[in-house]
Order: structure tokens, then sequence, then C-alpha cells
């Protein structure tokens, strides 16, 4: 029983770890188009 909870604890955590990476790096897309869209504006 404890192996079945720290193994369903460790997927649920890795799901958690790769959905959060894939959040950021959709930011991080979303801050440089803003940037970009600064820059063009700008010039």
């Amino acid at each position: 029983m404890k192996k079945l909870l720290m193994l369903t604890f460790t997927l649920l955590m890795s799901a958690s770890l790769l959905a959060g990476c894939n959040t950021i790096s959709g930011a991080g897309e979303d801050i440089e188009q803003g940037g970009e869209a600064i820059q063009d504006s700008a010039s």
C-alpha cells in the first residue's frame, strides 16, 4: 500500500512539474512577443 501511494505521489508531482515548465515557456513567449510589439511601435 505504501509503495502504491508513493508511486502515485511521484507520478503526480512529475506531471505537475512538466505542466509547469510548459506554462513558464508559454509565458516567456508571450512576453517576448509583447516586447517585439513595443520595439516595432517605437521605430
